[in-house]
């Protein structure tokens, strides 16, 4: 897991849509670059300060889960060792991160998919690929309403 973003005293100001507070994230997805792709959507989307946690696997992210606190979870369905589903249910059974909004993000479209996300706990899906836009209409009402 690797963190990374800014690290300065955070307040609780909000102007024309952006957050002047620090907003942690964990990305979990296998793909390195993807993560970077989330990462960059959400600051465009006008999240920033951004502190970003990311894990590589569903295992990764209930480590990091373990001992970091975040306002929300971005996660890939498809992953090795432990699907994103899977995660998101064991994070929930361990009650990590309890009340902590989570989104899927996915190339999977099968409204079965969408069923099986929200039926464990997701908030919110994103399908692949997705705009900078689309992340920001998912994800900023499941801020704003933590």
């Amino acid at each position: 897991m690797r963190a990374h973003g800014f690290s300065g005293q955070a307040d609780n100001r909000q102007s024309e849509g952006v957050f002047m507070r620090e907003i942690r994230v964990l990305i979990v997805d296998d793909s390195s670059v993807m993560r970077k792709i989330v990462e960059r959507a959400l600051r465009q989307a006008g999240l920033d300060p951004l502190v970003v946690l990311e894990a590589g696997s569903g295992v990764e992210g209930l480590e990091a889960l373990k001992t970091n606190t975040v306002q929300l979870i971005l996660s890939d369905i498809n992953m090795p060792s432990m699907d994103g589903l899977e995660f998101l249910r064991q994070m929930r059974a361990q009650k990590l991160a309890d009340g902590v909004p989570v989104v899927m993000i996915t190339t999977e479209s099968s409204e079965e998919h969408v069923k099986q996300a929200i039926l464990a706990g997701a908030q919110g899906y994103i399908r692949k690929p997705f705009t900078a836009e689309q992340v920001k209409e998912r994800v900023l009402p499941l801020l704003s309403a933590a």
